[in-house]
């Protein structure tokens, strides 16, 4: 082929492929619109596949049967196998003039398939750009010496364009996965905070919160209507500011429970009593960050199931433990009557799916732990909870 000749074939496979927007269509231009013009009698692309461990043919040009019918694909070589995988691993092209004198040369044998006439010449060249290896391009021909320098040098740039039209579908998909994961990863996101934010604005909860406040104006106690109204009314803002948060200061997660912890002693007065703590690492609560909501969901869970088969006083205690990487909290609920261990763990249930979302979604690795202890007259359930120091 004259030089005007390859440079038009060039100029008319680039154009071909301008459109394409998968491997196999692009590899298919080049045996439908190279290798059939230049007169090659049988071609192949073998692709890497994901694994690095073999070549795995994704188009041919030419004859070769199987007991007398075309061949399936797709055919598999072993990396570093024949001329091929030497080429796939090497990233250099190699010549082949003669094949009865090349011991690593592949004949028809090797695909257990008839064998046709020998194929005395083989040419074949990577398809890689920037040092990365997406696979070959291998030409055979029944005639001796019908390869020269001339053949490499057009393969080599058609490679060579494959390439870098490969590599830009192959980033195109990488990036739109990525976008589609961070999709993902939002829808998740807003569904937990809907999901939290239910828990936390529960209207069972509201309702009693409010039938409270109602009551003591009933009975003219405005001291306990009022403390009780505006803790109500700061936790609700709190919540609300929060919602579109991923992480709070540790100092305002404790502030925030209290007062949530306040209501519900208001609102079961002499059954539920509790205590919060930092047992170690005081010094670094103003610096402390954790993930939002983790820990209030929880107790609402344990607080609604601990009061209602209630007889006698439930106490409740949440101890804070503090170091630069993780903030350890353990929950204990004593006095839990009604309840078993069975009961608990599907208590906790809604919670340990948020929990699997943040691992999943934010890579936070919370690490829990669940323990029920039965006693004669009680139950001690616990928690204990490892969150990230996110400062």
């Amino acid at each position: 082929m004259k030089s005007g000749q390859f440079e038009d074939l060039l100029i008319y496979f680039t154009k071909s492929i301008l459109d394409k927007t998968t491997e196999k269509d692009i590899l298919w231009s080049v045996a439908k619109n190279c290798f059939s013009k230049l007169g090659h009698v049988d071609s192949v692309i073998f692709m890497i596949d994901e694994s690095g461990e073999k070549l795995i043919q994704q188009v041919a040009y030419g004859p070769k049967k199987l007991n007398g019918k075309f061949l399936p694909y797709p055919l598999e070589i072993p990396m570093l196998y024949g001329i091929m995988g030497n080429v796939a691993s090497t990233g250099v092209y190699e010549l082949i003039n003669d094949t009865t004198k090349e011991p690593r040369y592949i004949d028809e044998t090797f695909f257990q398939f008839e064998k046709s006439n020998q194929r005395l010449s083989e040419i074949c060249v990577p398809i890689s750009h920037d040092n990365q290896i997406y696979g070959v391009l291998n030409c055979e021909h029944p005639e001796k010496n019908f390869f020269t320098e001339q053949h490499v040098k057009m393969l080599s740039v058609i490679a060579s364009i494959c390439a870098l039209k490969i590599k830009n579908i192959r980033d195109s998909q990488i990036l739109l996965e990525k976008q589609e994961n961070l999709f993902k990863i939002r829808e998740e996101m807003v569904e937990l905070r809907l999901k939290m934010l239910n828990t936390q604005l529960h209207p069972h909860f509201v309702f009693n919160a409010l039938n409270s406040i109602q009551y003591f104006i009933y009975q003219e106690n405005k001291r306990m209507a009022l403390d009780y109204l505006t803790t109500f009314s700061k936790l609700i803002r709190f919540y609300l500011n929060q919602l579109d948060k991923d992480t709070i200061p540790l100092k305002d997660e404790i502030e925030m429970l209290n007062r949530y912890l306040k209501l519900q002693r208001l609102r079961y007065e002499g059954i539920f009593e509790y205590s919060i703590q930092i047992e170690s690492g005081e010094e670094l609560l103003n610096d402390a960050i954790i993930p939002s909501f983790v820990i209030q969901s929880l107790l609402d869970n344990i607080v609604e199931s601990s009061v209602y088969f209630a007889k006698n006083k439930q106490y409740l205690t949440v101890n804070f433990s503090l170091s630069n990487s993780t903030v350890d909290i353990t929950i204990q609920d004593q006095k839990c009557d009604g309840s078993s261990e069975e009961k608990f763990k599907k208590d906790v249930e809604p919670w340990q799916e948020q929990i699997d979302i943040l691992n999943s979604v934010k890579n936070y690795k919370i690490d829990k732990e669940l323990s029920f202890v039965k006693e004669p007259d009680s139950c001690i359930r616990s928690i204990s909870l490892q969150l990230p120091n996110l400062h």
